[in-house]
């Protein structure tokens, strides 16, 4: 395993993260998730990703039992908040930040979080309110930094500005060979002000890995083909995606690796990323994913991937 220091921060993760959207304690089992997180310590992962929106707190929860017993240096957890929790309990307000930061750490078992991230940008809720409310729990020693997840650009910008409150360390964007977005203004910002990415669906929720095939329907243990874990999933599920994937793989054979491996690669290349967030239902595939730290990849054929992904046809309206 590698390390990279996140941002600003005295936190160094490995390059692979662990986390939990769709899958723990929603649409994996339990002991399948405590599998998972065992064998992402045996190959040196150290750095834990849930929300307390994911499952309504049921991912916190089995991320919690997951790492009870063990050293609370032996681990970078960070979770988030903002999602709706109740019909009145969601957003960015001081209230909100107190009582989910109380209840996120409940159900981890720990005293304080390494990250705590905003989720989304919060329009109901003055910014200053909070960066505020977000300064105070760093100095109650509830988290000891601060990250954003899917912020505006000017909003990032915005909380840069405002006087005497707590810095962000993190950004938590969507990012992978088939979604480049963050590179055009988030990453830029994010580089010059000390902060690091740590990225979410590096494999386009498993189509990077190479499963699907055009046509075909997708495998009965695959994300697509569950009804608790196919959000967002028919973007990527178009015929014109996956056939681009398919002219991808001999690249990856080309490489040595895996197909989900070249992908991981391609995003650990950036090297404003600190960590590429990926989700398992079973310890192989935690295995498989950790295969991309270290590679040394021509970059010809990461251009070569690029091109692929550049000429895939704009989803129709």
């Amino acid at each position: 395993m590698q390390y990279r220091r996140l941002g600003a921060s005295d936190l160094d993760v490995s390059v692979i993260s662990l986390g939990s959207w769709l899958t723990y304690g929603v649409g994996v089992e339990k002991d399948k998730a405590i599998a998972c997180m065992n064998a992402a310590f045996d190959l040196g992962i150290n750095f834990f990703d849930t929300a307390n929106v994911y499952g309504q707190g049921a991912a916190e929860t089995v991320t919690g039992e997951a790492l009870a017993g063990r050293k609370r240096d032996s681990y970078v957890l960070a979770t988030k908040v903002f999602g709706p929790m109740s019909a009145t309990d969601q957003g960015l307000s001081a209230a909100q930040i107190e009582k989910q930061l109380d209840a996120s750490l409940k159900r981890l078992r720990v005293d304080y979080v390494d990250l705590y991230q905003c989720h989304r940008y919060d329009v109901n809720t003055p910014l200053e309110e909070t960066m505020e409310a977000l300064t105070r729990a760093v100095k109650a020693g509830k988290t000891r930094w601060l990250g954003f997840s899917e912020w505006p650009p000017q909003r990032i910008a915005d909380a840069f500005a405002i006087p005497g409150v707590e810095r962000f360390v993190s950004s938590q964007p969507q990012y992978s060979i088939l979604f480049r977005r963050p590179e055009a203004k988030v990453i830029p910002f994010c580089r010059d002000h000390g902060i690091s990415q740590i990225v979410w669906s590096p494999l386009a929720q498993g189509v990077l890995t190479g499963k699907y095939t055009p046509g075909a329907k997708p495998p009965a243990d695959s994300r697509a083909a569950s009804d608790t874990m196919g959000e967002m999933m028919d973007i990527w599920l178009r015929r014109e995606v996956i056939e681009a994937v398919d002219e991808m793989k001999p690249l990856a054979k080309q490489a040595g690796c895996t197909m989900a491996q070249f992908a991981l690669a391609w995003v650990l290349k950036n090297d404003n990323v600190a960590s590429a967030i990926v989700g398992a239902s079973r310890p192989e595939q935690v295995a498989d994913n950790c295969g991309a730290v270290g590679l040394k990849i021509d970059p010809a054929l990461f251009a070569a991937a690029e091109k692929i992904a550049s000429e895939i046809p704009a989803p129709r309206a």
